[in-house]
């Protein structure tokens, strides 16, 4: 999958500035829906490929339950745990499809977390191509 170099770089700051903005947020990838990582960032020692691969299969089994029962777009699919929890929301725009995951502890407020993620998701959905950037 072809991810521009602009691209990347916007999903890099926004995957650092989630985990500074949200008290709790432990961990930030941003992958493709296939599992390939494109930026994370973490307070933890976790293994940002590892997680990619996996939001990618949870994050398709989201929009499937969406689809079944006639929900309409699946916006995320959150995993909670005994010590927090995981979002996992789609990005759609005319270049790609990318997946936020946002990893937290059970400190952290699930409320802020989406909210902040729906923010970063509008923002790369918005992101344009290079290409088409030249062009206007």
């Amino acid at each position: 999958m072809n991810i521009s170099r602009l691209l990347k770089l916007k999903a890099a700051s926004e995957a650092q500035r989630i985990l500074e903005d949200i008290a709790g947020v432990t961990t930030v990838v941003i992958a493709t829906p296939d599992g390939f990582e494109v930026a994370s960032a973490s307070l933890r020692n976790v293994d940002p490929s590892r997680i990619a691969a996996m939001a990618s299969s949870i994050s398709a089994m989201g929009a499937v339950v969406s689809q079944e029962a006639r929900l309409g777009r699946c916006k995320c699919t959150t995993v909670a745990t005994d010590d927090g929890f995981a979002l996992f929301s789609p990005v759609r725009n005319g270049e790609t499809e990318l997946v936020v995951n946002v990893i937290a502890g059970a400190n952290a407020v699930l409320a802020q977390v989406m909210y902040r993620t729906a923010a970063c998701v509008k923002l790369l959905e918005a992101h344009q191509s290079e290409e088409a950037q030249q062009a206007s």
